[in-house]
């Protein structure tokens, strides 16, 4: 999950803003993710992915929590970390067409899939950061 700290406030940072994208083939906004390749750690794949999908280079920070679902009827895990870019820019792509960096409250808002905002939650407790109230 890339993610970016909050605004300089007067007592410290701000909440962190998140990474979403839009994928136009499901029409939903979602957090970069991907496939292993052949021979792949799970770390070079999340890499790999996070920048082929978003233009970004990215440092892993914390692993978070593994996601589980059914994927077109088959079994489906897909792993996280906190991530903060370090280059690239973002470009409109085949399979992202929009990037957009929101508080965590807009991005959990956002989100399509329920799954997803857990882990906004989760990066907000590896960060340290207040917990957002539930609803």
């Amino acid at each position: 999950m890339l993610w970016l700290p909050g605004r300089q406030k007067k007592k410290g940072l701000g909440r962190p803003r998140i990474a979403l994208i839009h994928r136009p083939k499901y029409d939903d906004w979602s957090l970069p993710k991907g496939k292993l390749d052949p021979g792949e750690s799970l770390v070079q794949a999340a890499l790999r992915e996070v920048e082929e999908e978003t233009g970004l280079r990215c440092v892993l920070g914390a692993e978070l929590p593994a996601q589980h679902y059914l994927a077109q009827g088959r079994p489906k895990e897909v792993r996280y970390w906190a991530a903060v870019p370090v280059g690239g820019a973002f470009t409109p792509n085949r399979e992202v067409d929009r990037l957009e960096w929101l508080p965590a409250r807009k991005a959990r808002a956002r989100l399509t899939h329920d799954r997803d905002r857990v882990l906004v939650d989760a990066l907000l407790e590896v960060l340290g950061a207040r917990p957002l109230p539930k609803g």
